[in-house]
């Protein structure tokens, strides 16, 4: 039959086992949330990043097309420029 000393001694074993599990398995579900956060992050980064890109130049070619249209270049960017300024407006007052 145990002793009560060693009955003890082996609670103490799996107390310190299951703190030692309940450690290392806390450390893994923090570094798959790590992970899925980053990994979010930068996939919409790369998605804005593009979508910025298609939009400057987009605007850059509507620029020079309308300048090339108007006879100087840099009217076709007081146009776009304009054109962002009216909307800018209307958004700032139909947001409010």
């Amino acid at each position: 039959m145990e002793t009560p000393a060693s009955s003890i001694e082996l609670l103490f074993e799996r107390v310190e086992t299951y703190s030692r599990t309940t450690y290392e398995l806390s450390k893994l579900k923090l570094l798959e949330t790590i992970t899925i956060v980053v990994t979010s992050l930068v996939s919409r980064l790369s998605v804005i990043i593009s979508i910025s890109l298609f939009v400057l130049v987009l605007n850059i070619g509507i620029a020079l097309w309308l300048g090339e249209l108007l006879g100087k270049y840099y009217y076709g960017f007081f146009i776009v420029a304009a054109f962002y300024l009216v909307m800018g407006i209307i958004l700032h007052f139909f947001s409010s």
